[in-house]
């Protein structure tokens, strides 16, 4: 007579099975990889510059001409593609490059070495890999290093404008210049903010206002936002103190302008217009 099997003994197999080799990965070692990830950062200006890449050992291997063939496309470390990234444009070799993240080839040869920046940062190793995502191809020349074991990324030579990204192994270094515009950026960087100075004051005027604060020191304050940038945002609020004040007349000149400037914006278009003409048509009255 065969044997009864329980109708639940493949799943509890099963369970058991798994449970098994979730105990296995759970208890799998911490070991040395071998070509380990690494990371390099680097600030120029006010630029910051990063590269991401696994860095692998010589292990008493011939590495050019051998490990790394010449004349074909290389990774530029191992595992995934070698990644800079670059918060500003920048100028890579002489070329100009847009700010971002590209995948870092290279092609070795015997002589001078082509490095490239890529699009396509996300690509495994060289697959996926095509020159019309190219944004930057340069020739460089590589020179005698002392011998590195691994693979290593370097920033060296850093000033406020410019840096050079050394790629060292072996006994080789690749070293590929990079320029940033430092007064371009830092310019900008200044324009921007005093261009959204207004905010403080016009902040510290409606905190006043709605607070029951002092309104000559609330109006000094939105007077103060006003001439760094006049918005709808300030001038209504001034409308709003001078009315506090009983200034009505003056407050409806203030909210007609905040009507000028406010057409088209669509915070005020969607949440204040109707207010405003309210307290305009309301204000008329009083005055």
């Amino acid at each position: 007579m065969m044997p009864r099997i329980h109708p639940l003994a493949p799943a509890l197999a099963l369970i058991v099975a798994l449970a098994g080799s979730e105990t296995l990965a759970q208890q799998a070692p911490d070991l040395p990889q071998a070509s380990p990830r690494a990371a390099v950062k680097q600030r120029v200006g006010v630029t910051d510059f990063a590269v991401d890449y696994a860095s692998p050992a010589v292990k008493g291997r011939e590495i050019w001409g051998g490990l790394v063939p010449y004349g074909e496309l290389w990774r530029t470390g191992a595992n995934a593609a070698t990644t800079l990234e670059a918060s500003r444009d920048f100028v890579f070799a002489g070329k100009p490059v847009p700010a971002g993240i590209y995948a870092l080839y290279t092609i070795p040869t015997k002589g001078d070495w082509t490095v490239i920046l890529n699009t396509n940062a996300e690509a495994s190793g060289t697959q996926g890999y095509e020159e019309k995502n190219d944004v930057a191809r340069v020739t460089v020349k590589p020179a005698a290093a002392p011998p590195r074991e691994r693979l290593a990324f370097l920033f060296s030579d850093t000033t406020d404008d410019s840096t050079r990204l050394d790629l060292e192994w072996a006994e080789l270094r690749l070293s590929v210049p990079i320029e940033v515009d430092t007064a371009k950026h830092a310019t900008g960087n200044i324009d921007e903010v005093l261009a959204e100075a207004w905010r403080p004051h016009f902040a510290s005027a409606r905190w006043l206002l709605e607070n029951d604060g002092d309104l000559d020191q609330a109006l000094d304050y939105v007077d103060t936002s006003i001439a760094v940038k006049a918005t709808w945002w300030n001038n209504w609020v001034r409308a709003q103190i001078l009315a506090k004040q009983g200034k009505t007349t003056d407050a409806v000149a203030a909210a007609e302008h905040a009507q000028t400037l406010g057409k088209g914006d669509r915070v005020f278009e969607g949440f204040f217009k109707d207010t405003v003409a309210k307290a305009i048509a309301d204000w008329k009255k009083d005055s």
